[in-house]
């Protein structure tokens, strides 16, 4: 078998979604093949690929749910209408910038802050827009049209300067448009009192801005009552016909050092064209997408994942703060902080199919804040446990003591950090980094089940057991909660076999394997997994946390048989109840289906999904703006498409049968494997794993008939059969191996597959 290469696919991408023909910038549809949009290893057009997921506005976006948005981890914009006005509103907000008064709680006194808005106010009344979002290049681009003629904009928001650049070109009469800055009071959006929960007694809006010019910059100051502040700067450049916007922000606590930063920032962007300025945010953004690839027939759907991944690189870098329940585009809102007891979960989940580990904050700010996590456990527990609370500011404080099991108030919600803890040990899994095993996920975890050894009892039936805590967000405290039992011996076998690794001889490990061997089973009746002792699961409740040791912890899991009857009456008896379901129940109601291997189930979830909850522009509402369901919608797709938990890679375990075709590119799993893989006419023709680390290979590959296993020369592999589709091979760090059916010869093409149908394209279409 010669060396195995790959079809160059040039142009055909971006049409198999049958967008409809739009006057989009040339940004969005180039005349020409551009060389360096081509894939160098698969040939792949990614500027015409990604053109078929693009947003597209032909009406007037009104708000949050249907605007167009931009961001860079830490400036963020939202576009639409200005509410009771003929202007378009640019939203300024900032994900760093928040109160800093702990003694008013996280949700005031540390809240996120509103900075303000511009305004594009036209001299005609607005007609109509034509707008594109293009994902390749994260930039807004089109038309508004108005009574006295028009308006060609580009926007961006720049990757690395953290400015908002907005260019206009003004026709005919709208030579006079102008901008318009609006400073946002300086106040939690928690406070407004449409949404009835009045602020504690004592807290105080902050001081009113204040505004200065500096040359043709202008800057507006906002002070702080904790004696920090933040700064708004802009500065509009013309250049013949046409001027340039430029708005950047910068904040400081507790010091008043952001102003001069602002101004910094602004002067030096200024003076740069927006094509100039361009080029390095394009760099970024076209070289993010080609981390990994994945194309389903759905095209809608397909198109969806495509934006979830602008989106979340939109909202979070490394180096920014973790992702708060709006991302940093921050509107009223009654959750102006960050969730920890499901939000922030489920935000970061897609990062690691999809190989873009680069915007990890979350592994970042628990091991930079950590401190902050013990600090918040009440004495005497504060001497060797870590606990975060439900809420939480930038940087992981929420101004009061963590719950304590056995007592309330406050809420005894506990398991929250070592959720989140799961998180940062997937991000080992899929690294295998054992630096950040030993260095974050082995203390804090310590720390986090420390806590619950220290309220473990034995009781009668000689087991240990966990007095009331609280299931999030069942509303009652109950003893022996399913969500703290399961996260409890998660914890400990992971710390035994994180010590293993490390070759760490814990003092501790002892009463590891204590609590392993000795802790009440889960609760359980007729109707599956309780709440807690006590507490059957008797009403309608959004929230999965009674079933986390099936997922995301795969403890109970669909491949033990005695599991099965519990797993699949627990989930009939949780999605039966309507009321109090939401978006992102059917987004895990898709992931316990993806692991039970029924795809089509996993595909009416999300179709429902989309139908019932998904806004046009794909953000999500419940009661306020909240981004955490759409982003774990792509991690369901992730679980239909490859699963990788207990040390086996699971190919293609839930397709639907819709998908007859499926391919993936550089999908990254638990091992620190790459997988590549294609499905044609309903069969998996040919699997490519590429090891990172050289960690032990078990693949369950879905190939029919026997398996043929060669190296990337095409020199045969030696592997061992574990069962009829499942194999273990033999792969050494940087080794690849490429599976297909013996006497198969495959083309390994890495192309888009072909959509079942048109679909329609995201955002507001005529």
């Amino acid at each position: 078998m010669s060396e195995l290469s790959r079809r160059t696919l040039l142009a055909a991408g971006g049409a198999l979604l049958a967008t409809p023909a739009l006057a989009s910038p040339a940004s969005a549809n180039p005349t020409g093949v551009n060389a360096a949009d081509i894939d160098a290893s698969t040939g792949l057009n990614w500027r015409d690929f990604l053109a078929g997921s693009d947003l597209i506005w032909q009406r007037l976006p009104k708000n949050w749910y249907d605007g167009p948005f931009l961001g860079n981890g830490f400036l963020g914009s939202g576009i639409y209408a200005e509410p009771g006005a003929n202007a378009i509103r640019f939203n300024v907000q900032h994900s760093e910038v928040q109160d800093h008064r702990p003694e008013f709680g996280s949700l005031y006194g540390l809240a996120r802050l509103p900075i303000g808005w511009f305004t594009l106010e036209p001299q005609g009344t607005i007609t109509a827009v034509d707008w594109r979002l293009s994902l390749y290049d994260a930039e807004l681009a089109g038309t508004i049209t108005t009574t006295a003629g028009s308006i060609a904009i580009r926007t961006i928001i720049h990757n690395g300067r953290s400015t908002l650049v907005v260019q206009a070109r003004p026709a005919d009469g709208e030579a006079k448009f102008r901008w318009v800055f609006h400073p946002a009071e300086a106040v939690s959006p928690r406070a407004d009192p449409k949404f009835n929960k009045p602020a504690p007694n004592g807290y105080l809006p902050n001081p009113k801005p204040t505004t200065q010019t500096s040359g043709p910059a202008t800057l507006v100051t906002q002070p702080l009552l904790s004696g920090g502040e933040h700064v708004t700067a802009y500065q509009e450049t013309t250049r013949g016909t046409t001027r340039t916007l430029y708005a950047t922000v910068a904040w400081s606590d507790p010091d008043k050092t952001a102003g001069p930063r602002a101004l910094d920032t602004i002067r030096a962007t200024a003076a740069t064209s927006l094509d100039t300025l361009a080029k390095d945010h394009r760099a970024w953004w076209n070289s993010f997408y080609r981390r990994s690839f994945l194309s389903v027939p759905d095209g809608r759907l397909q198109s969806f994942y495509w934006i979830q991944l602008y989106k979340v690189a939109s909202a979070t870098r490394k180096a920014a703060p973790v992702m708060a329940t709006t991302g940093p585009w921050l509107e009223s809102t009654p959750w102006p902080a960050t969730w920890w007891n499901l939000n922030v979960q489920l935000e970061y989940w897609l990062i690691h199919g999809s190989n873009h580990l680069e915007l990890d904050s979350l592994t970042r700010a628990l091991s930079q804040f950590r401190d902050n996590l013990t600090k918040q456990v009440a004495a005497p527990y504060d001497q060797d446990s870590a606990a975060i609370c439900r809420t939480a500011d930038i940087t992981l404080v929420n101004g009061a003591t963590a719950g304590i099991p056995g007592q309330d108030p406050p809420t005894p919600e506990i398991g929250n950090l070592t959720w989140a803890l799961h998180n940062v040990w997937l991000t080992y899994r899929h690294t295998m980094d054992t630096g950040l095993l030993r260095t974050t996920v082995f203390p804090l975890l310590r720390k986090a089940v420390n806590y619950y050894l220290h309220f473990l009892t034995t009781g009668s039936d000689g087991k240990l057991h966990l007095p009331k805590t609280f299931s999030p967000e069942y509303g009652v405290d109950t003893p022996d909660t399913n969500y703290d039992l399961a996260l409890l011996r998660w914890g400990c076998q992971t710390l035994l076999d994180s010590a293993q690794t490390l070759k760490i001889t814990d003092p501790l490990a002892p009463k590891w394997r204590d609590v392993l061997a000795n802790l009440t089973p889960y609760p359980v009746d007729a109707n599956g997994f309780m709440i807690g002792a006590g507490q059957p699961f008797a009403m309608s409740h959004r929230h999965y946390s009674h079933m986390l040791s099936v997922y995301p912890l795969y403890l109970v899991n669909w491949e033990q048989p005695e599991s099965r009857s519990l797993i699949q009456t627990s989930l009939d008896h949780w999605v039966s109840f309507k009321g109090a379901l939401q978006g992102y129940s059917y987004t895990g109601a898709a992931s316990f289906a993806a692991q039970m291997g029924r795809g089509n189930d996993s595909a009416q979830y999300l179709a429902d999904l989309l139908r019932l909850y998904v806004q046009p522009n794909t953000m999500y509402k419940e009661s306020g703006p909240v981004i955490e369901t759409p982003l774990s919608a792509s991690q369901s797709m992730h679980d239909m498409i490859c699963q990788s938990w207990h040390g086996v890679i699971r190919v293609f375990p839930a397709i639907p049968d819709s998908w007859a075709d499926v391919t993936i590119d550089n999908f990254r799993t638990q091992g620190a494997f790459l997988l590549s893989a294609s499905r044609q006419h309903g069969v998996t023709r040919w699997v490519r794993l590429r090891s990172e680390v050289g960690a032990p290979c078990v693949v369950r590959h879905g190939i029919p008939g026997q398996v043929a296993v060669r190296d990337r020369h095409g020199r045969p592999l030696r592997f061992k059969e574990v069962d009829a589709t499942t194999i273990q091979i033999d792969l050494p760090r940087g080794g690849e191996a490429v599976l297909c059916r013996a006497g198969d010869r495959p083309d390994f093409a890495v192309a888009p597959v072909k959509s079942n149908g048109p679909s329609a394209p995201w955002g507001l279409t005529a």
